[in-house]
């Protein structure tokens, strides 16, 4: 892991630091802008990796970027940079790629359908936190970026994480350009499409940061259930996806008598059934989710011969998540074999439990504290980017409250207040690491 250790400037006093009522505005009319690329006729926002609305929102928010003072840069994934060098950076004649930046920022995908908070929240407030800070204190003492990541959903091809896995070098593009969309279109057809790729001439996307701190919305009811502000984030949960395929036979649904069947959408329900049973005996914070289910041929008076679900399982323990996959593959081999069906399962995600630093986690407190911000100390049960960044550099989350805890949809809403109390933490936050000796 980066070392990471910037200490206090000596003697230095930020507690008057003001943030002015022209951040709180701008903040949410921005959300509200970006929202527009890809606004859909449900009210939310449909914005997936690499189609129009995610090409021209990624564009607008580079020359968005650009307005502010901040050097825009794709590289090779999409992944979009605004720079904020340190005044020795900018100095240099020879300055390249930034030495190790403390990074915030988030992602620019969104779900079908979804809210107009989740990932862009983060990447707005690094953008205007950004501003304000060249605006009041300069340049800072080490380089400051805000990223907007091009996918974490997996909302179009079944591979999540995309952006942060391709900059720390988790996964390359070999790995991932056969991969099919629901239309048929290839990974690689969608991202030279979309004017990236390997044979691009932009930046490679691997790189290093010092540090990567993340504003998120909660996506819970946690910090409104306990009248929090913020959250400061303790460890993310792992989590793993899969495609269960069960496969049977075809066959008329009037003269094939039930014992003599082989019903791949009657396995596959026992097979939900048990996910649901396995879930609540091992109890909280696991949880397991089924979302999707097809069966073939899909006809009402046919017996289905295959049936594919997907499958969706987190915790906070790797050996808990580790034996509650294998209790259920166990059930679902029983199910199998007892109805004469075939098994077969593809793992799309595995990703395990990780911790966030402790030293940024103090120092968010300590912030919280003194801009007398009500805090909470808490688990993830959502996914993030930061859970990829964290084996690489020093990594944090920041939660603000989701009111009703409602994401991935439409009513996705947080107020003004609390979007400015994430905002007034991480301006703090980067001036400390940026500007402090």
């Amino acid at each position: 892991m980066t070392e990471f250790d910037v200490q206090p400037q000596p003697g230095a006093d930020k507690t008057n630091m003001s943030l002015p009522e022209l951040e709180l505005v701008e903040l949410q009319a921005m959300l509200d802008w970006l929202s527009t690329y890809g606004a859909d006729s449900q009210g939310g926002v449909t914005r997936l990796l690499y189609d129009n609305a995610w090409c021209e929102a990624q564009h607008a928010l580079a020359k968005q970027m650009a307005d502010k003072g901040l050097a825009p840069a794709f590289d090779q994934s999409g992944n979009l940079y605004g720079t904020l060098s340190s005044k020795e950076e900018a100095a240099s004649d020879e300055a390249g790629e930034a030495t190790n930046p403390i990074v915030t920022g988030s992602h620019i995908d969104s779900v079908v359908h979804g809210g107009k908070y989740d990932g862009a929240y983060g990447i707005v407030a690094g953008i205007l936190a950004l501003e304000y800070l060249h605006k009041h204190f300069g340049r800072p003492k080490r380089t400051l970026q805000v990223v907007s990541l091009c996918e974490e959903e997996g909302s179009r091809f079944p591979f999540a994480y995309w952006g942060s896995r391709s900059i720390t070098g988790v996964t390359a593009f070999e790995e991932v350009q056969h991969l099919v969309d629901q239309q048929g279109v290839s990974f690689s057809e969608a991202i030279f499409g979309a004017g990236f790729g390997p044979e691009c001439d932009l930046k490679p996307a691997a790189q290093t940061y010092g540090a990567f701190i993340e504003l998120h919305i909660e996506q819970g009811q946690v910090l409104e259930r306990h009248s929090r502000s913020i959250g400061i984030v303790s460890d993310i949960v792992g989590q793993r996806r899969y495609s269960i395929t069960v496969k049977g036979e075809a066959n008329h649904a009037g003269t094939t008598p039930m014992s003599w069947r082989k019903d791949a959408l009657a396995g596959a329900a026992d097979m939900i059934v048990a996910v649901r049973r396995i879930a609540l005996q091992t109890g909280e914070p696991f949880v397991a989710t089924v979302g999707r289910i097809t069966a073939e041929p899909g006809v009402g008076n046919v017996v289905a011969a295959k049936a594919t679900f997907s499958l969706d399982i987190r915790h906070v323990r790797q050996e808990d998540l580790d034996q509650c996959w294998q209790d259920m593959l166990k059930d679902f081999r029983r199910i199998a074999a007892d109805d004469q069906l075939r098994l077969e399962w593809e793992e799309h995600l595995s990703v395990t439990p990780t911790p966030m630093n402790e030293k940024i986690q103090q120092d968010i407190q300590e912030i919280c504290e003194c801009e007398q911000i009500s805090y909470l100390h808490m688990p993830s049960g959502a996914g993030h980017d930061s859970q990829i960044f964290h084996p690489a550099c020093p990594t944090a989350m920041i939660f603000v409250p989701s009111q009703q805890g409602i994401s991935h949809n439409p009513r996705e809403f947080t107020t003004e207040m609390d979007l400015m109390n994430g905002f007034r933490v991480l301006v703090r936050l980067l001036y400390k690491y940026g500007y402090e000796d």
